[in-house]
């Protein structure tokens, strides 16, 4: 049988015994609670085709600032790490030949479904859609409510991801 020492008491605990915090022991909830409190998504990355215009897609209507070009010759990659000005989370746009196209569609492959992008208000929202309608975009959901309260509206990106737009 295997024993865990508690953290904030002496005494041993019977694993069968124990109630899970989701998939976690009580003794492994509180030992990462611990030490792992600043725990953020730092970057999401993206393999694409053409590489300069997604940035372009992604500097010209979300705003974000991005690097210098990182190349590998060797490995013929290359990459565009771009971020929003709270710097929270970053996207980074990766390119090398050989990658094979995701031929799933939004929420019919397993995978990323979308990530979401949000603006400070519901009319920012709105105008962003119709800017980027305008433009030539497709507009995959139009600005609404959602049943569990978001405000958003998406698009398809350059290269057909579904990013959120919301609130």
């Amino acid at each position: 049988m295997i024993k865990f020492r508690g953290i904030i008491q002496s005494q041993f605990f019977d694993a069968p015994s124990l109630k899970p915090f989701g998939n976690l022991l009580p003794i492994q909830y509180f030992a990462l609670h611990r030490y792992y409190t600043a725990m953020k998504i730092e970057h999401l990355a993206i393999w694409v085709n053409d590489i300069e215009a997604m940035k372009a897609f992604y500097v010209t209507y979300f705003g974000m600032a991005c690097n210098d070009k990182y190349t590998n010759p060797k490995k013929q990659f290359e990459s565009y790490f771009l971020s929003l000005a709270d710097g929270a989370a970053r996207i980074e746009l990766m390119r090398r030949p050989g990658i094979l196209p995701n031929t799933g569609h939004n929420n019919t492959a397993i995978g990323l479904a979308h990530f979401a992008i949000a603006l400070a208000s519901k009319e920012e929202v709105n105008a962003l859609t119709e800017r980027l309608r305008a433009d030539g975009y497709t507009i995959a959901s139009e600005p609404r409510t959602t049943g569990d309260g978001y405000y958003e509206s998406a698009v398809l990106d350059p290269e057909g991801n579904y990013v959120e737009i919301t609130v």
